[in-house]
């Protein structure tokens, strides 16, 4: 009778150990991963689809230029190679030069219905190398539906001899956004906004989109790389190297 108790009791304290082990066990395993913050998260590629059917017009410009040995640069407004949409009554518009420069640089917008440039601007000098951002609202500029408007950049060399202006220029529509287009906006991280705009062939709105995240510092490096591939695919290789 005792060697039965026994062996019940040695029964009972292996299962107590057995479960005590597996109770330790469990507290020892780690946490599963928690999901990384939108900064964490490598930025999506951007896939630009141009719009079936654009408005004509394209891109003008954006070789290497020279101004009798002074200055050497590519000189190329950020535009697709048909007319860019924005949603925006004020977009940003962004343009690249290659190098520094303390010669006059004008900004000019027209509308073909119209006899006076919408804005005709002189930009400060120097200019420095790099992407520069015009936004039309620190210039009171309105663009309206469904007009094909011209805007330009140009190095002015000599201004009493303006044949050997150095000229890059663009255009721009503006549309309305659609349904599914503001559908999918309105659930979209800042992350994600480009990439929608980029998607329904908004061009402006996308490059906008990606510069604001680079200028706010969000995920610099793989935002950088994103407007270089947009940029690509707008056949920008001299600005996007």
């Amino acid at each position: 009778m005792k060697t039965v108790e026994r062996a019940a009791r040695a029964a009972l304290a292996l299962l107590f150990s057995l479960h005590f082990c597996a109770g330790v066990g469990a507290e020892q395993k780690q946490p599963p991963p928690q999901p990384r913050t939108s900064q964490q998260q490598t930025a999506s590629p951007l896939v630009y689809k141009p719009p079936l059917r654009g408005a004509p017009g394209g891109r003008v410009g954006g070789g290497m230029r020279g101004t009798q040995g002074r200055d050497i640069f590519v000189l190329s407004v950020l535009t697709p190679d048909h007319a860019g949409r924005t949603t925006k009554e004020q977009p940003s518009l962004f343009w690249f030069i290659s190098g520094a420069t303390t010669l006059s640089v004008e900004l000019t917008i027209v509308d073909p219905n119209s006899v006076e440039p919408v804005l005709q601007t002189r930009l400060a000098a120097p200019i420095e190398r790099g992407v520069h951002r015009i936004r039309l609202a620190d210039h009171g500029v309105h663009l309206s539906r469904g007009i094909v408007y011209q805007w330009s950049v140009t190095v002015v060399p000599d201004a009493a001899r303006r044949s050997h202006d150095i000229l890059s220029s663009g255009m721009i529509e503006r549309i309305d956004a659609d349904e599914t287009l503001t559908r999918n906006l309105s659930a979209a991280t800042k992350e994600d906004i480009a990439g929608i705009y980029a998607q329904a062939g908004i061009w402006y709105d996308a490059l906008e989109a990606v510069s604001d995240l680079i200028d706010a510092h969000v995920d610099e490096a793989a935002q950088r790389s994103n407007r270089a591939e947009l940029l690509m695919q707008a056949d920008l290789r001299e600005v996007a190297q």
